[in-house]
């Protein structure tokens, strides 16, 4: 049987991403949001334009997400109710958030340049996808969501995540993203089924026997 409900937020699972941004001092503001979605070499974000992230990024034009792993979730944690954006906007200021000009020193994180980007990257986080704007798209009124399309410029992954004996493909059974999941953290179980799709976007073993021994 279903029932029809009203949930407060509609958020059934999606990827944590930690957005690094640059003030307009100079200096680095980090936010975690999970509203994103990968297609090909762009992604898409959804956030409030009342954020300092999303500030920076209009004005900036760039920007890298930063993509945690599921033992990150204690630091991730730590930048819940923190803003970058002073004054505090009455909208956050009302759901406790301070604000604060070091995110970086607040969940112990530690910044890493870019190669493309005047953005840092976190070093901690073992995925790191240096963006740039694109286009953003207004949601219906009276909503303050915007729907931000970046395209990622570079990737870096972290080496342990790598297929054996590949340099371009990521091993998914390596991969264990922090998930949120209806505003909790969650981890990602084991592989369930094998996927008919996998073959046709990941290498084979043959292929990767060989690229090894080359």
């Amino acid at each position: 049987m279903h029932k029809v409900i009203k949930p407060k937020i509609l958020y059934f699972g999606s990827p944590v991403v930690l957005i690094s941004t640059r003030n307009e001092d100079g200096s680095c503001n980090v936010a975690p949001m999970s509203s994103a979605w990968w297609l090909n070499e762009s992604c898409m974000l959804g956030m409030s334009e009342r954020s300092q992230t999303v500030q920076n990024l209009l004005r900036e034009k760039e920007c890298v997400l930063n993509l945690p792993s599921e033992n990150m979730a204690s630091a991730v944690d730590k930048l819940a109710l923190y803003t970058g954006r002073n004054p505090v906007p009455e909208s956050k200021a009302g759901r406790g958030y301070l604000y604060e000009p070091d995110k970086f020193g607040i969940a112990g994180l530690t910044p890493q340049p870019s190669d493309l980007v005047k953005t840092p990257r976190i070093r901690e986080c073992p995925v790191q996808l240096e963006a740039k704007l694109i286009q953003v798209h207004s949601f219906e009124e009276p909503s303050s969501i915007m729907a931000i399309e970046v395209k990622i410029e570079r990737v870096h992954i972290s080496e342990d995540l790598l297929m054996d004996g590949e340099i371009d493909y990521v091993d998914p059974e390596k991969w264990k993203p922090l998930m949120m999941n209806f505003c909790e953290y969650f981890g990602l179980g084991g592989k369930l089924h094998a996927s008919r799709l996998a073959k046709i976007f990941a290498p084979t073993r043959s292929q990767s026997a060989a690229n090894a021994s080359s």
